[in-house]
């Protein structure tokens, strides 16, 4: 007899998500001056760790934790911006922590749900795409902030 278990798909995404989280990205930020907050070792397009650190607060993490979860609003034209890096891994440390906390909060049909009109033409698509969405995009971001760590503490 083939015994049956039921995937706890909640469990799996937030698994993800921390295990980057927590093993990898946040320990490498720590200790991270202002001067690597801000460095930018070529013209644009290529941005700060400051930049991409606004991104995931605002654009990423912020906006949802706002539409889905009653967050406070978040958007890029009055976001107060951390001027230091003690002050923008703060607010990167509470969006994580707040968006988290809602991904807990879902069960299966929650994350089976449509997303609605917050998210645009993906209104239909299901709570889970837009879960493994920000999941992408914080371990993207997060990898460019190391590798510009790594890049200023070669160059400097």
């Amino acid at each position: 007899m083939t015994a049956t278990r039921t995937l706890d798909w909640t469990d799996q995404l937030v698994d993800q998500m921390d295990r980057h989280w927590t093993g990898q990205l946040r320990p490498r930020l720590e200790g991270m001056t202002d001067d690597e907050y801000h460095f930018s070792p070529a013209p644009a397009p290529l941005t700060t760790i400051a930049w991409r650190i606004g991104h995931l607060v605002v654009g990423v993490l912020g906006t949802r934790w706002h539409s889905h979860f009653g967050g406070p609003p978040h958007d890029y034209m009055t976001h107060t911006y951390a001027g230091d890096a003690a002050g923008g891994l703060a607010q990167l440390d509470l969006t994580y922590a707040a968006w988290m906390n809602g991904v807990r909060g879902l069960d299966a049909e929650a994350l089976a749900r449509p997303i609605g009109e917050a998210e645009g033409p993906w209104a239909e698509y299901p709570m889970a795409a837009l879960v493994l969405h920000i999941n992408r995009e914080v371990i993207h971001h997060g990898a460019e902030m190391c590798l510009l760590r790594d890049v200023y503490a070669h160059t400097h």
